[in-house]
C-alpha cells in the first residue's frame, strides 16, 4: 500500500503522543514493505527526506508566526500536497485543524481519522473555540471514510452522538526492562523517593490539582514535573511553585531517561481528563509504576481497579499519606504490565492498523 500520515508536527518525535505514535507505526509499516510517507512541519529539527525507511514530506508551517491559526494552514498545505501523491490510504491523526478542509481531502485515497479525545472539552480553549471544535468533530465523523477510536469510551461517545461506529485500536507501549538508576543523578533524585507526572502543562491535565494535593500532604519527597514550561499556563505554574520542593524539569524526549524516571518513581500521577487512551499513561504502566489517576471514564477504561483515583487535591493528599499493602501495590503493577503485553502491544496495534487498511482498500476495490 501507499500510505500517507498527517496531523503531527513530524517524526522522529520531539513533541508528544501523536508524534510518538506516527514514529512507531510508520517505521513498522515501512518494514512490512509498504510505501509510507509522514508529513513534517518545516519547523521540525529533522531535515532529511527519509527516516527508518519512511519518506518525510516537509510542509510549510506558520504556527511560529500565526499561533494556532498557523496549524490550519499547515494542515491545508499537507492535504493539498497529498492530493498529488496518489495515496491508497491517508491516515489523519486528529481532526482539530484538519476536518474543516474535508472538501480538499483526496477522493482517491481512503481517509481514516483517528478521533483522539474530546478536544472541545479542553479548558484552554475559549467558548468560541470549543464551539468550533465540536463542529470540527462533527465534520470528521460525517466525512471520514472510516473512524478509529483509541478508547472504548470514545467509541461509545461517537456511536451515541453521531450514530457512527469506529474501529477500536488503542496506542501501545513496550514493557520497560532496562532500569538504570544512574539516570536519576541528572536530577539529584533517589530511587522511589520522589513523585512524578509527565504531561503537557495545560489546565485539563490537572497539574494544578496534583501540585495542590502534594503540598497539602506535606510529604518530604519531591514532586517532579516533566513537560515543557513554554505555555502560558506552564510559565505561571513554574513561577508560582518552583520554590516549594517541586522540580519543573522541562520536556524530556530521551526515552531511556524518561522511562527510568517513571520506573523509579514512588507514585506516578496521571492527570489527563480530556479523553482517549493517553500514551503517557500506557508508558507508566509499562514501567511498572504505582499509578494515581484522575477519575474519568477514559482512564478507568484502561486502568480498571488497578490504580488509585483522584478528583481533587484532598484525594491526592490522602493517597500520598496512606501506606498501602505492598502486596496490593505489586499485584496492580503486574496486572497493568500484563495489559501492556496483551492489549496495548505495539505489534498487535500495528497489525490491526495494517489489517484495517487492507480490508478497507479491498472493500473499495
Amino acid at each position: 500500500m501507499k500510505i500517507g500520515i498527517l496531523g503531527t508536527r513530524g517524526i522522529p518525535n520531539s513533541y508528544g503522543g501523536f508524534e510518538q505514535f506516527a514514529e512507531v507505526l510508520s517505521s513498522a509499516l515501512a518494514q512490512r514493505g509498504h510505501q509510507v510517507s509522514v508529513y513534517n512541519s518545516h519547523l521540525h529539527p529533522y531535515r532529511e527526506d527519509t527516516w527508518m525507511g519512511v519518506n518525510i514530506i516537509h510542509c510549510n508551517d506558520w504556527e511560529n508566526k500565526l499561533g494556532t491559526a498557523g496549524q490550519f494552514i499547515y494542515d491545508l498545505n499537507c492535504i493539498n500536497d497529498a492530493r498529488k501523491r496518489e495515496f491508497d490510504v491517508l491516515l489523519h491523526l486528529g481532526y482539530t485543524s484538519d476536518s474543516v478542509w474535508h472538501r480538499r481531502w483526496p477522493g482517491s485515497a481512503i481517509n481514516i481519522i483517528n478521533m483522539d479525545g474530546l478536544e472541545w472539552q479542553r479548558s484552554k480553549y475559549t467558548k468560541l473555540s470549543q464551539w468550533f471544535l465540536q463542529k470540527a468533530e462533527a465534520w470528521a465523523a460525517k466525512y471520514a471514510d472510516h473512524l478509529v477510536s483509541d478508547s472504548i469510551g470514545i467509541r461509545k461517545y461517537l456511536l451515541g452522538k453521531y450514530n457512527q461506529d469506529s474501529t477500536f485500536i488503542p496506542y501501545g507501549a513496550e514493557v520497560f526492562n532496562n532500569a538504570d538508576e544512574s539516570h536519576l543523578a541528572t536530577f539529584n533524585l533517589q530511587p522511589w523517593q520522589y513523585y512524578l507526572t509527565v504531561s503537557r502543562l495545560e489546565p485539563e491535565n490537572n497539574i494544578q490539582t496534583i501540585i495542590d494535593g502534594y503540598l497539602l500532604a506535606e510529604t518530604k519527597d519531591p514532586l517532579v514535573i516533566v513537560g515543557s514550561v513554554t505555555t502560558r499556563f506552564g510559565k505561571k505554574l513554574k513561577k508560582k511553585y518552583e520554590a516549594q520542593k517541586i522540580n519543573f524539569v522541562g520536556g524530556i524526549y530521551d526515552t531511556s531517561m524518561l522511562n527510568n524516571l517513571r520506573y523509579f518513581s514512588k507514585i506516578y500521577f496521571h492527570g489527563h481528563s480530556a479523553g482517549g487512551t493517553n500514551p503517557s499513561l500506557l508508558e507508566a504502566m509499562a514501567c511498572g509504576c504505582r499509578i494515581a489517576s484522575h477519575d474519568n471514564i477514559f482512564n478507568r477504561a484502561v486502568l480498571g481497579n488497578d490504580a488509585d483515583y483522584f478528583s481533587d487535591a484532598k484525594q491526592i493528599s490522602d493517597i500520598l499519606n496512606e501506606a498501602p499493602e505492598k502486596k496490593s501495590v505489586e499485584q496492580r503493577r503486574q496486572v497493568n504490565l500484563e495489559k501492556i503485553r496483551s492489549v496495548y502491544n505495539w505489534n498487535k496495534i500495528i497489525q490491526d492498523y495494517e489489517q484495517l487498511m487492507l480490508e478497507l482498500l479491498q472493500k473499495r476495490n
